[in-house]
């Protein structure tokens, strides 16, 4: 069962959307996007705020989604789960706090760094990239690495189910022990759906997650500008082609978002002055979409606009 409760009206709209982008010149857009959308009756940032451990948001979600539960290759909205992970580790005294590991976080999602996630994905996990292994250590090797699926597997999300969250994040791809890891196929790449992208989104922003402070630090590094001249000074602002182009100068928004070759793709919770505050996550597949700068922004636009406070 999903954690929100899915809306007829919401259900309509998303899919009357896109249709009509896939009719304007996107032909199988239908195919290569998964959606989901949430809806709150008001800021899930002044209920995080207030509450002292951390909880189930009490109130009702209501919810859509397209292709929710399809598992993508989910590029760099990944380090969203390794952040969580990092501060659960911290929670429970396997990692040691400190400037080092701090930078490394921040550098991860404010920056999208592949080479501080590489880093917090080995201290998660006790690894390290090297070259081919023999088939013993390599099995000692993969079962350290798999400490981040098992965790969020132990959370009981039905959302998580079929993902994967196992793998660094690359520039030109994985080599040695890393690439053995992959597969021969590749069939061990990271996995994600926007249910289960959604699902942790919200408890962060919830303050449901691992623990209040905890969900402080995060939603502080996953704050975005939409101030025109900071993004114009910061071309990977992960605003600009993403979920935060869509949106009016006054809105706040808290986002990850993840870009290569094959995929364009961002998580976003916003909230704008008398509208309902709401939370998305898009992933969109090929090369096309990849380069498609104006979908996601297009997207936004127009399903923020139906976010209008009652």
């Amino acid at each position: 069962m999903a954690f929100y409760s899915p809306d007829a009206a919401m259900g309509a709209m998303l899919e009357d959307q896109l249709r009509a982008l896939e009719l304007q010149g996107r032909p199988g857009l239908g195919s290569q996007v998964s959606i989901t959308w949430l809806r709150y009756p008001r800021s899930l940032i002044g209920a995080a705020e207030a509450s002292e451990s951390p909880r189930d948001w009490p109130e009702p979600v209501a919810g859509a989604a397209w292709a929710g539960s399809r598992p993508r290759y989910p590029a760099s909205v990944v380090k969203l789960f390794y952040l969580a992970a990092t501060e659960a580790w911290l929670q429970r005294q396997l990692l040691e706090d400190g400037a080092e590991l701090r930078r490394a976080m921040a550098d991860m999602i404010r920056d999208s760094s592949n080479d501080a996630t590489a880093v917090l994905v080995d201290w998660l996990t006790g690894t390290t990239s090297g070259p081919d292994l023999p088939e013993r250590p390599l099995l000692a090797w993969i079962e350290g690495r798999q400490l981040v699926n098992q965790w969020y597997a132990a959370l009981g999300w039905s959302e998580f189910e079929g993902c994967n969250v196992c793998q660094k994040t690359w520039g030109d791809g994985p080599y040695g022990r890393e690439r053995q890891f992959y597969g021969p196929k590749l069939e061990n790449r990271n996995r994600l759906s926007t249910d289960a992208t959604a699902r942790l989104l919200h408890g962060i922003m919830a303050g449901a997650l691992v623990s209040p402070p905890a969900c402080a630090r995060m939603r502080e590094l996953l704050s975005r500008s939409l101030d025109s001249e900071l993004r114009a000074a910061d071309p990977e602002n992960q605003v600009d082609g993403f979920i935060g182009a869509g949106l009016p100068a006054a809105a706040r928004m808290w986002s990850k978002a993840g870009w290569m070759s094959q995929a364009r793709h961002d998580a976003a919770y916003v909230e704008i002055p008398d509208r309902a505050p709401f939370l998305l996550v898009i992933f969109s597949e090929g090369a096309e979409r990849a380069a498609d700068e104006q979908l996601l922004p297009e997207l936004s636009r127009r399903l923020s606009g139906a976010s209008e406070a009652s």
